[in-house]
């Protein structure tokens, strides 16, 4: 039954890959994965397989790529992506030495891929569940690890008719849990191969923290003569109902300065932007050309991916996107920074939002009403803002380690 589902998903894919970007994409680059496979993968070495779903999954994983990378060069390192969101942008990635779409979980797929790759070990990311891929490691006996992985009792393998999906657990050597109630939930099903390492999220935004480059003309655009800075609102990964909501607020408040990271930067998108702002912007690719046109703007709108992680280092208080839709996006990357976070109210799948708001570094509001209301508080009360944002750091800090506790499990 597991596997007619994952062909009719993959017959669903090719069907509307004509129509749909993602859907191509995908298509055509798992497509190529074989020849990769066997263009690239050097047989004589022994290969560590690591896979994330999307972006947000490698950058989970990131800080043990590059601790294995760094501490055991006797492995080289794959990585596959099942998304085109994560495969695209880091398709180029140099911290690994083959990368790859991973091609879907239907048997005779598996049987190529692994036969190609020939794996030493294999170490899934938080959320990948492949019971084919995994079944096959299995019995071939190479171990398989799932990392920062987080388990609530409304998913499949807990339902009344989860049974044979929770056979899957036996597959992994060792399950790395982010929290106390994952190993309660898998315990009470007598899945007992489980310890609690935490999120490697937190190494990952850490390190990126301390590598974190200066961008002169975001400097430029908050400072306040030499040694002061504009109180700044960085909104980053927004989607339009965020957008509304908080440049209605911008365009009320003119001692604040916004800048905004919208979660898509196509052409229409930005000029959707543009028009709700009744203040002065600027796109920050017309600055990088001309950094003049910083001159009394009061919204900079970051139209190029890869530098919100050191934006908000310039911040004053973080708005991330996301919570009126699907559901929040990265909060610890704005949190690492010392500042305080807001988020809308899809966040409770998200235990790093839960914990930012128990320990007083983030807030989520629920509508345009409490969002208002919220920033009033924060922003009209200099030490509040101070402390929360204090808060937020101490937070990020205190939960380092994950990566290290994971590494000294692992059989390497």
């Amino acid at each position: 039954m597991y596997s007619l589902a994952i062909h009719l998903y993959a017959l669903i894919v090719a069907l509307v890959s004509p129509f749909n970007k993602k859907a191509r994409m995908m298509r055509l680059g798992q497509w190529k994965t074989n020849s990769i496979l066997r263009d690239k993968i050097d047989r004589k070495a022994k290969y560590i397989w690591f896979h994330a779903a999307s972006l947000g999954e490698f950058e989970q994983g990131r800080p043990m790529i590059e601790k294995i990378r760094a501490e055991h060069p006797q492995y080289k390192i794959l990585l596959t992506f099942f998304s085109p969101s994560g495969y695209e942008v880091r398709k180029n990635y140099k911290g690994v030495d083959v990368i790859c779409y991973l091609p879907f979980d239907t048997p005779i797929r598996v049987l190529k891929f692994v036969h190609y790759v020939q794996p030493v070990m294999a170490i899934f990311i938080k959320y990948e569940f492949w019971m084919n891929y995994l079944t096959e490691l299995k019995r071939r006996g190479i171990p398989v690890y799932i990392i920062s992985a987080i388990f609530r009792p409304q998913q499949l393998f807990f339902r009344w008719y989860g049974k044979p999906y929770r056979r899957i657990f036996s597959c992994y050597r060792h399950i790395f849990v982010q929290d106390q109630a994952s190993r309660d939930l898998l315990a009470h099903y007598k899945i007992t191969n489980v310890s609690i390492a935490g999120d490697t999220r937190f190494d990952r935004v850490i390190d990126i923290r301390k590598q974190a480059h200066d961008i002169p003309i975001v400097e430029k655009f908050v400072a306040v003569g030499t040694d002061r800075m504009h109180l700044t609102l960085i909104s980053g990964s927004t989607w339009p109902p965020d957008e509304e909501m908080l440049i209605r607020y911008f365009n009320e408040h003119p001692q604040l300065r916004l800048i905004i990271a919208p979660h898509e930067i196509h052409r229409e998108h930005l000029m959707y932007i543009e028009s709700l702002l009744k203040r002065p912007s600027v796109r920050l690719s017309d600055l990088l050309h001309d950094d003049t046109l910083v001159e009394d703007k009061d919204c900079l709108i970051v139209d190029s991916f890869g530098l919100l992680s050191s934006i908000y280092r310039y911040g004053s208080l973080a708005y991330v996107g996301g919570g009126f839709g699907a559901g929040i996006h990265n909060t610890l990357e704005a949190a690492v920074y010392g500042i305080p976070v807001v988020f809308g109210p899809k966040f409770q799948k998200f235990k790093e939002a839960r914990d930012l708001i128990t320990v007083g570094g983030g807030f989520t509001v629920d509508d345009e009403r409490s969002f208002r209301e919220k920033l009033d508080e924060l922003l009209g009360d200099e030490k509040m803002l101070t402390q929360c944002g204090e808060k937020a750091g101490l937070f990020v800090n205190g939960n380092a380690g994950s990566t290290d506790k994971i590494l000294k499990e692992i059989e390497l």
